[in-house]
């Protein structure tokens, strides 16, 4: 799920060239056109998540997809700036449930030593999908044009949430290919799967720690955004990459495949190691944000351009070490209601993309290309003091997690 739904993601910042040309539009109006998937993404976030708590993930995750599925075809058939605007906007109204609802589907499958290993892996796939997308669509738009991309795209999403549905239980006791020993391994989560009442949305919404989580992934989906929906256009215009070497810019991407994974490993070992749930969450989250905030200005202020691809690659790497540790922190302080919590958090993760997707546009047109990355440089060096505050052991939903 998350591979193919970044590919789609990284898709979009591919063809941006294409279609603006087509279109006949300024990166501007186009910033508008494609920020209209993050911002109804980012209104559904929270009723997305609280559909996966009340009604499990296996149908919900189903659902999504093939709600995704259609729009992303649909996004083939745009006829202009606004259409593709309209186009994105239903697009992300069903995208918004798939992450909350992944990460709720992990809780009953995974102990708690292994969360965040598991949160890094399933989100080292949407990162391994934008990294595959420069390189496939790429190729895609040289023989069959970029409406082809979205309507293959849409194709494969069906079969997913056939597949989803057909194979996922929300439970392990409800799947048969679950053994005795898993379901003893298991054993110790499976009084915290159930919710045994309703969503306790006044605790959430006035805990401290969800609000500096939320307030730094805030911050990083301004950053990542501008990797996602921009990165490919910087690199033709600001270093001169013709439209094949423009392929590069899915190394940052790789780059935080790995460390997505790296991050979510290291920092269950260091919970394990120390013995203290806050120390090995927040080590490797704060290192993230300092390592991204201080690559990313000598990556922009470089003359050299592959110099400043490398930099930028670590600068994307280190942001990626972070979110397996965000993620992780929602089911540490949200439990039997992660899905809920982790929608909060999500939600202004994602109307930080939408002002990404439109505020570069602007800042690229009128200031050049070095400012945003120099603003997305001190939103990293901000959410490491954020992250510094948070205690993963307080719990945002009045249980005893």
């Amino acid at each position: 799920m998350a591979f193919m739904m970044y590919m789609e993601r990284g898709a979009i910042g591919v063809a941006a060239p294409a279609i603006m040309r087509e279109f006949q539009i300024s990166k501007i109006r186009m910033g508008w056109s494609v920020s209209a998937f993050n911002w109804s993404y980012a209104l559904f976030q929270v009723p997305g998540g609280w559909m996966a708590d009340r009604f499990g993930p296996r149908i919900v995750l189903a659902g999504a997809m093939a709600w995704w599925s259609l729009f992303t075809a649909a996004t083939g058939f745009s006829a202009g700036a606004i259409s593709l605007g309209i186009t994105r906007f239903l697009f992300g109204m069903g995208e918004a449930a798939g992450f909350p609802a992944g990460s709720r589907a992990l809780v009953p499958w995974l102990p708690v030593r292994r969360r965040a290993f598991g949160q890094g892996f399933q989100h080292s796939g949407s990162r391994l999908g934008a990294a595959a997308a420069p390189l496939l669509v790429v190729y895609l738009l040289r023989i069959a044009g970029w409406r082809s991309v979205f309507w293959i795209f849409g194709a494969a999403g069906i079969l997913w949430a056939l597949a989803w549905y057909l194979y996922y239980r929300n439970v392990p006791q409800e799947h048969a290919g679950t053994n005795r020993l898993e379901l003893e391994l298991l054993a110790a989560n499976r009084s915290k799967t159930q919710p045994k009442r309703a969503v306790p949305w006044r605790h959430i919404l006035r805990t401290r720690d969800l609000w500096y989580l939320s307030a730094a992934y805030f911050c990083y989906g301004w950053v990542v955004w501008l990797y996602l929906a921009w990165f490919p256009t910087y690199l033709r215009e600001a270093r001169h990459f013709t439209e094949l070497k423009s392929g590069l810019a899915s190394l940052p991407l790789l780059a935080a495949t790995l460390t997505n994974v790296g991050g979510g490993l290291l920092s269950d070992r260091l919970v394990s190691k120390w013995n203290n749930l806050r120390r090995g969450r927040l080590a490797v989250s704060l290192f993230g944000f300092v390592i991204a905030g201080l690559a990313l200005v000598p990556g922009v202020l470089t003359n050299n351009a592959l110099l400043a691809l490398a930099c930028l690659t670590i600068a994307l790497a280190g942001l990626e070490l972070t979110v397996a540790v965000s993620w992780a922190m929602c089911i540490d302080i949200g439990g039997n209601f992660s899905g809920s919590v982790s929608s909060v958090m999500n939600t202004w993760g994602n109307l930080g993309g939408a002002i990404s997707a439109v505020m570069v546009g602007y800042l690229a047109t009128l200031l050049g290309w070095k400012s945003p990355f120099i603003l997305a440089s001190a939103f990293c060096l901000f959410s490491a003091l954020l992250v510094s505050r948070i205690d993963p052991r307080r719990s945002a939903v009045g249980e005893s997690l």
